[in-house]
């Protein structure tokens, strides 16, 4: 079952069923909350990358005694929201009272979460005997009733399963199968087992419930080996059995971590290649990876097992759609937020009849307030001075840029992802733009009809075909526009909009209808055009551009001469902070260009070039050449001063720095 978009249905029993008829294994992650808000922040990055794996899903647990409930929640909302992936969220019944258990459930349908992995719970920190709390639940199968009977279908409820039996276990496997079976019969749909490394109790697990009668999906939870300490402290706490050639393998290594991961990764793919292997029998097509909230053992782990994403898990879309309610059917964005997607999904929530494809009539009076979201850098201010120093001159700032697209600063305010791999086909371009005064913050290059499979510029169903006309989205001195739209509106194929802090806008459009700049062909649909440009949106954008130049200048002493020089550029940061100054008459022009002829990738450059004084069909060496000989000439005849200069600017697309998440912690199963 699919959405009309072609994302996969919300079940992740229907996920599997999928994926066991396209005849490929699926894989998925779990993650905790941090204990801190840096690290939450940090997870939030960690999740983004990792998305790119194609997981199928995620599992966001939550610690004994329900005291991450709140995180678990914002955890929740943010991988449906911003990341795009579906969630599973655990919901336990440790010191957990039916109204927190309702609003649990609340605040994750409200975030699009509809699967649930229904626990009893670990007693809470120092407490070794479990209790229920008087006014919840004593155990798993009464949650499941519980959440059947107020929710009925709207959640696909897990359990966990215990291949080596429960730690609290004294009445024997036969009991245990038994538990297992009352929760499937309360109302659960599916199983996750708590981690293993010995496959033939697995195996030996299997068989068991599947002759007592348990027909639903098993999901087998692994966890990549990323130190040997790590290793032990889990398997310990767990109690896991650990065959003895784990141990033969990793004990003479265990003080040069490289080779443990080395190691570690080939026992557990080994393991899992056993696992999923259909001549076993199991039936068992995917693996649930248990990731300690780390990236690196996971990405190993896939890589040996050569498994990836298939460009249209990834890319259902050109942005990645968000998964809450009312967004799911969500069909067309303004580029402009194309670099900050969470940045969209916040502003736009209010926005007026939203879930029909389009948010409705742009002129709205809910229609973007920048003030009711709030415009902040990603980096603290100390994080800021690190990366960007203090520049005082536009020649520094010049370098900062140069040095970002160079891979040497990992990035810039205007931005919450990395750059993306299509930039890679214009980039000479943007750096020769950049060289001469446009402060690039947004681009894409034309796309004549590729593959949706093609790894660079595909997104979509199989089988089709993608397009996109070339844009560009950048800051201008005010004396250098006119002379860049003398250029542009030379070509009848170019559109653009112009619009300073204060509001003044230029146009050569004559429509108030969206311009598609992103569209695709695909069998047996309609076009689909999921980016867009439009003057009102643009507008809408325009506060929240200038506004994080101005939170950048904001990071530095209002006398200092970096602050000044950005607010030059940005207009003036007012007093107490407050970025809502008034004083925008000299700020630099935001402006967006649009080549609508897909067919000359290059042409939307040449007006650029044009109004600097540049030919288009010299290459960048010989203009060097050029300059240099000039120059020597200009010293030889005794004139003191070269003529020619470069008007000053500042280069850049953004890329979505991420600091690393070092915590660790464990998956939250435990309890019937």
């Amino acid at each position: 079952m699919t959405t009309m978009n072609g994302s996969e249905d919300w079940r992740i029993t229907s996920k599997i069923a999928q994926a066991e008829k396209e005849g490929r294994t699926w894989w998925s992650f779990e993650y905790f909350p941090p204990r801190t808000p840096q690290g939450l922040a940090n997870l939030y990055d960690r999740c983004q990358r990792m998305s790119e794996l194609g997981p199928a899903f995620v599992d966001i647990t939550m610690h004994a005694g329900g005291r991450t409930l709140d995180l678990t929640n914002d955890l929740v909302k943010i991988v449906q929201s911003y990341i795009g992936i579906e969630t599973c969220m655990h919901l336990t019944c440790t010191n957990m009272p039916r109204e927190k258990i309702d609003r649990a459930l609340e605040l994750a349908k409200e975030a699009g979460c509809r699967n649930i992995l229904a626990l009893r719970g670990d007693p809470p920190a120092g407490q070794h005997e479990w209790e229920p709390h008087a006014a919840g639940f004593t155990y798993a199968k009464e949650l499941i009733a519980y959440i059947k009977e107020h929710y009925g279908d709207y959640f696909s409820i897990a359990v966990a399963g215990f291949p080596e039996g429960h730690p609290e276990a004294k009445e024997g496997r036969d009991v245990e199968l038994k538990h297992l079976k009352e929760k499937l019969d309360a109302g659960a749909d599916f199983i996750f087992t708590q981690m293993f490394y010995n496959y033939d109790i697995f195996a030996e697990w299997m068989k068991d419930i599947r002759a007592a009668g348990i027909t639903c999906p098993v999901v087998p939870g692994v966890m990549p080996i990323q130190t040997y300490s790590g290793f032990q402290r889990a398997t310990e706490r767990f109690g896991t059995l650990v065959p003895q050639y784990f141990h033969d393998a990793l004990t003479p290594i265990r003080d040069d971590d490289e080779m443990v991961r080395k190691v570690g990764t080939q026992l557990v793919g080994d393991l899992c290649k056993k696992i999923i292997d259909p001549n076993n029998g199991l039936g068992i097509s995917g693996l649930h990876i248990y990731t300690m909230n780390l990236e690196r053992g996971s990405r190993m782990l896939l890589e040996y097992l050569e498994l990836g994403p298939t460009p249209q898990q990834v890319k259902s879309l050109p942005w990645t759609p968000s998964l809450t309610p009312k967004r799911r059917d969500e069909g067309i964005r303004p580029i402009f937020w194309a670099n900050r997607a969470r940045s969209y999904v916040s502003r736009t929530e209010t926005w007026d009849e939203f879930p029909n494809g389009r948010w409705g009539d742009a002129r709205s009076p809910a229609y973007g307030d920048v003030d009711a979201y709030g415009v902040k850098l990603r980096y603290s201010n100390e994080e800021a001075l690190k990366m960007w120093g203090e520049p005082t001159t536009l020649d520094e700032v010049k370098d900062l840029f140069r040095r970002f697209c160079a891979g040497e600063v990992k990035a810039l305010p205007w931005s919450e992802t990395g750059v993306a791999k299509e930039t890679t086909k214009i980039d000479e371009q943007l750096a020769r733009l950049n060289s001469l005064g446009y402060f690039t913050i947004n681009s894409q290059p034309a796309v004549d009809g590729v593959r949706s499979e093609d790894e660079i510029h595909g997104w979509g169903p199989k089988g089709g075909y993608v397009y996109q006309k070339a844009y560009l989205e950048f800051f201008i001195a005010p004396d250098h526009l006119e002379r860049l739209i003398a250029q542009i509106e030379a070509d009848p194929q170019i559109t653009y909009h112009a619009v300073n802090a204060r509001g003044d806008m230029r146009t050569n459009t004559t429509s108030e209808a969206p311009n598609a700049v992103t569209w695709g062909c695909f069998p047996h649909k309609e076009i689909v055009q999921p980016t867009i440009v439009e003057s009102i949106s643009f507008l809408a954008w325009k506060d929240e551009a200038y506004e994080i130049g101005r939170n950048w200048a904001r990071v530095y002493d209002a006398q200092s001469q970096t602050r000044k020089l950005l607010e030059s550029v940005f207009g003036a940061v007012g007093e107490g902070g407050d970025t809502s100054s008034s004083n925008d008459e000299g700020t630099w022009f935001l402006v967006n260009v649009v080549h609508n002829d897909f067919k000359s990738p290059d042409a939307i450059f040449k007006p650029f070039l044009a109004a600097a004084g540049e030919d288009a069909n010299v290459p960048a060496v010989q203009r060097a050449q050029q300059a240099a000989t000039s120059t020597a000439s200009a010293v030889a005849n005794g004139i003191s001063e070269a003529t020619s200069a470069v008007v000053e600017g500042v280069d850049g697309l953004v890329d979505g720095g991420n600091a690393a998440v070092t915590e660790n912690g464990a998956p939250a199963m435990a309890g019937r």
